[in-house]
């Protein structure tokens, strides 16, 4: 008889979802009762970890992560109300979350322990919360993976996938929810995006461990929920109420200022906005033109130094001082009038020859504005001194140099022009909507995804291909003349191709890419991260570049269609993948229709 052995490691017995699920929860809650114990002795490390009984600093992050993880812990128990936060699943974010707080923790250790020399440092607070992590996090490896989505058709392709989704919702429907319900959903949604944007750019600049905390829980928590297919619920909901939408995202906005009771983040707060309005429009032309311009930063210059030599500034060569209103306009013309001048005779070309000649137009720019000093050329611009001084807006008796009081809050001079700058984006973003949605938007993604069949169709690839140049340039040249007083003063080494400052070229192109080209919310999350993380981390200036190549390799890695992609994005980039879809708009009715007659 032969006597058949198994080897040890067959023995080993996985550990049951119910039970890692339990543990998962353990660990999370004691990780954020470590949150409320004191995790160093000393109030050198930034945050104050010292005081017992009230969370601090990175202790927060912590403890958010925690919570997160509690909470999608327990939406996988059925508990009426949360499973509908995860309607993609809830162990893969668990996951990611458990992961997150175990980062931000580990993070927070290491860093006392090298800020304050040693291990040594930490009290018993921190350990509590580490070992909470690690039992979470081990526990939450061992959850079996979440079930792929179906797929009814066998053959691969885009089609056949866009068709299923309409029939096949990524989870289970939820119960419908009346409008009210969903529009206080979308405004809940705004206004946990503007506490997260207020909470970062307010973290001191000289407490970069914190900023770091923040950037670890934020891309842990942002991953999760998108996992979990969150993202894509909302979405069907601002996509169902746009116009609500809207309004939620300006209210937002409109109400940042006034969280702000320092001029310091108030000027992040502006520059940022001048960044993605400016990404915005270039969004125009790559995103749905794709035309990819590696000088656009040249129209931005181009409306700034027009407004810098109208209004006013007394080293201005013209020596003309334009209401606000006419610099806009002159502002807008004269980069109107520049991108057709380029775009004319360069948008014959395409792909790499295109880049390389708008590339050229950009650096042109920049030294032909160096040399109209008056001793190489013309004395028009001040050469490399540039044009200072300009002076501050007086618009309907408002002084916008000055602090002014509304009610309780103090309005700065960066949160004044904040409000002018939001109100130049609004106008951006009717424009890119209206242009996007309307018949000349859809011949530009014609032209964008097939050029020459778009021509065979009938379009005037050319026509329309200078139109939206010129349309870019003017959107760029309307947003430079707020930033030419803003900054006082405009210079040529403000607009360059790649810079440690952005706006620049570089970083406008990276901040399309990085948000999701052809989105309208996609650039302005591309360059808040672009300008914040630079903004916030002046200790790795030396290596800038290298840091924003190594993030563009591992974002075309993972996330190629960018961090708020559109469903043509991810059916282009992952179409052999299992795909999160927003639940359909039909009703089940019609979609048993469509799947009937696809039969």
């Amino acid at each position: 008889m032969t006597t058949h052995t198994t080897p040890a490691r067959d023995t080993l017995v996985p550990l049951p979802a119910p039970a890692a699920r339990a543990l998962t929860a353990a660990g999370a809650a004691i990780a954020l009762a470590g949150t409320f114990l004191a995790w160093t002795w000393t109030s050198e490390f930034p945050g104050d970890l010292t005081v017992t009984g009230y969370p601090g600093g990175l202790q927060i992050l912590t403890l958010t992560s925690a919570a997160l993880t509690l909470l999608f812990v327990l939406s996988g128990y059925g508990i009426r109300g949360l499973g509908w936060l995860t309607p993609g699943g809830t162990n893969s974010p668990v996951r990611l979350l458990a992961l997150g707080t175990l980062g931000t923790t580990g993070y927070t250790m290491g860093a006392i322990a090298y800020e304050l020399g040693g291990v040594v440092n930490l009290e018993p607070g921190a350990w509590v919360s580490g070992i909470g992590a690690l039992i979470s996090t081990v526990a939450a490896l061992a959850l079996p993976s979440d079930e792929p989505l179906p797929q009814h058709d066998p053959r691969p392709g885009t089609w056949q996938r866009f068709r299923n989704s309409l029939t096949a919702p990524a989870a289970p429907r939820a119960k419908t929810l009346p409008a009210w319900a969903e529009i206080l959903i979308i405004a809940a949604a705004f206004g946990a995006m503007l506490y997260v944007f207020t909470y970062g750019i307010d973290i001191p600049t000289e407490d970069s461990e914190q900023f770091i905390g923040f950037l670890i829980t934020a891309a842990f928590a942002f991953t999760a929920i998108t996992r979990a297919g969150l993202i894509s619920r909302i979405t069907a909901l601002t996509t169902k109420h746009r116009n609500v939408a809207l309004t939620a995202a300006l209210v937002a906005a409109l109400c940042f200022p006034f969280t702000q009771d320092t001029a310091e983040y108030a000027l992040i707060g502006v520059n940022i906005l001048i960044f993605a309005t400016v990404a915005l429009g270039l969004n125009v032309v790559v995103g749905l033109a794709g035309l990819l311009d590696l000088g656009y930063v040249a129209f931005l210059g181009v409306g700034a130094y027009t407004a810098a030599l109208v209004s006013g500034a007394p080293l201005s060569a013209i020596g003309v001082h334009f209401p606000f209103w006419a610099a806009v306009l002159t502002g807008a013309a004269v980069s109107l009038v520049f991108g057709v001048l380029i775009g004319a005779p360069t948008l014959r070309l395409r792909g790499d020859y295109l880049a390389i000649v708008t590339l050229g137009f950009g650096e042109i720019f920049r030294v032909t504005v160096n040399n109209l000093n008056g001793n190489s050329g013309p004395d028009l611009t001040n050469g490399s001194q540039g044009i200072p001084s300009i002076p501050d807006l007086n618009l309907f008796g408002i002084d916008f140099g000055l602090s002014r009081d509304i009610g309780p809050f103090t309005l700065s001079r960066p949160a004044n022009y904040y409000l002018l700058m939001l109100v130049v984006t609004a106008v951006v973003v009717l424009v890119f909507r209206r242009s996007g949605d309307s018949r000349i938007g859809r011949a530009w993604v014609a032209i964008r995804e097939d050029e020459t069949a778009a021509t065979a169709m009938g379009i005037n690839a050319f026509r329309l291909k200078l139109l939206a140049f010129a349309l870019g340039a003017t959107l760029a040249g309307l947003a430079g003349t707020v930033q030419a007083h803003v900054n006082y003063t405009v210079t040529p080494e403000q607009y360059q191709f790649a810079g440690s400052v952005p706006p620049n070229s570089a970083f406008l192109l990276a901040a399309v890419i990085l948000g999701g080209m052809g989105t309208l919310s996609g650039p302005f999350v591309g360059a808040a991260l672009l300008y914040l993380i630079p903004a916030k981390l002046q200790f790795m200036q030396d290596y800038q570049l290298f840091l924003f190549g190594i993030a563009l390799i591992l974002l075309m890695r993972f996330r190629p269609e960018g961090l708020v992609a559109d469903r043509r994005k991810q059916l282009e980039f992952h179409e052999n993948d299992p795909i999160d879809v927003p639940e359909p708009r039909q009703s089940e009715e019609t979609g048993a229709g469509i799947a009937k007659a696809g039969a």
